[in-house]
């Protein structure tokens, strides 16, 4: 789960995984959210321009023979097609591996379980659903007003004060959530950007002949908690390596010898789990974390 605000950095937070690991995050900020919504949005206008002209080039000789039938179907094509974009072109991009749309993804971003366990589908499906509630209702009202001869004034003000209220919503609390992060318990956080570097796994493959970790051993965890361990490696804080250091061990029924390291260990597991999934992933296998089966 987050803790507080960490010191010296606003967007930094605490992120404790349910393994008791302390792996900091930087959630994204309320510029770079709106970026990344704006860059969907125009992905989604984009996709809707091309439908309505191939629409509008194939659908004239149905217009012309059906006429005014010809026309409401493919008003009702276009209806479809917009429902469906603007209902599960999130939802589809934030249940795959990236967990991002391609705006978050050109922005840096993606989504994450605010309790530090693994991104379930129906926070998915709930933080997406929030935002017809937060954007698409207003404006769909005032749409069906317009097109029955006319919007009132009232109409209009409500609407946008509707949609005011959820937009600028994020900008009113510490960890930039919409309406629909907190019911579905989700957050947007930072890629981080940084690589796994050869040399920690170089260092690590120097021990491998000491450590001789089984299949089953190495399958217990996935390429999350590679990451999480990478950063452990490189934090090299003690307390953090030796609780790590014996919450593995202890998953994995590793007996440990008293002489060696916290770090030793650490980097030598580190090295050959690395291998193993560099190994699936080379025959189309991609796991992951350690919930991914």
């Amino acid at each position: 789960m987050a803790t507080d605000i960490a010191r010296g950095n606003p967007t930094e937070r605490a992120f404790v995984t349910p393994e008791g690991v302390d792996l900091r995050l930087n959630i994204g900020d309320a510029g770079q959210r709106a970026a990344a919504f704006l860059l969907d949005a125009s992905i989604i206008i984009g996709v809707l321009i091309a439908l309505s002209l191939v629409l509008a080039l194939t659908g004239v000789g149905a217009v012309g023979a059906a006429g005014k039938a010809g026309v409401e179907v493919i008003a009702v094509l276009w209806l479809a097609a917009f429902f469906f974009l603007r209902n599960f072109y999130f939802t589809a991009f934030e249940l795959s591996a990236a967990a991002a749309t391609p705006g978050k993804r050109m922005m840096g971003l993606r989504v994450a379980a605010r309790d530090g366990g693994r991104l379930k589908a129906e926070a998915i499906f709930t933080r997406n659903a929030m935002r017809e509630l937060e954007v698409f209702l207003p404006l769909s009202i005032m749409g069906a007003r317009a097109a029955e001869g006319g919007v009132d004034a009232w109409i209009y003000v409500l609407s946008f004060a509707w949609a005011g209220i959820f937009v600028f919503f994020p900008l009113f609390n510490k960890d930039r959530l919409r309406v629909g992060d907190l019911v579905g318990g989700t957050w947007v956080v930072r890629t981080p950007r940084r690589k796994l570097t050869r040399d920690m796994a170089d260092d690590g493959a120097g021990r491998r002949a000491i450590y001789d970790f089984t299949t089953a051993q190495l399958d217990a965890y996935g390429a999350k908690e590679l990451h999480v361990l990478e950063t452990i490696l490189r934090d090299s804080d003690r307390k953090t390596l030796r609780d790590v250091a014996e919450r593995i061990s202890g998953k994995i029924g590793w007996t440990r010898d008293p002489h060696e390291t916290d770090r030793a260990f650490l980097s030598a597991y580190y090295a050959a789990l690395r291998e193993r999934l560099e190994q699936k992933l080379l025959m189309g296998v991609r796991r992951r974390d350690k919930h991914d089966v």
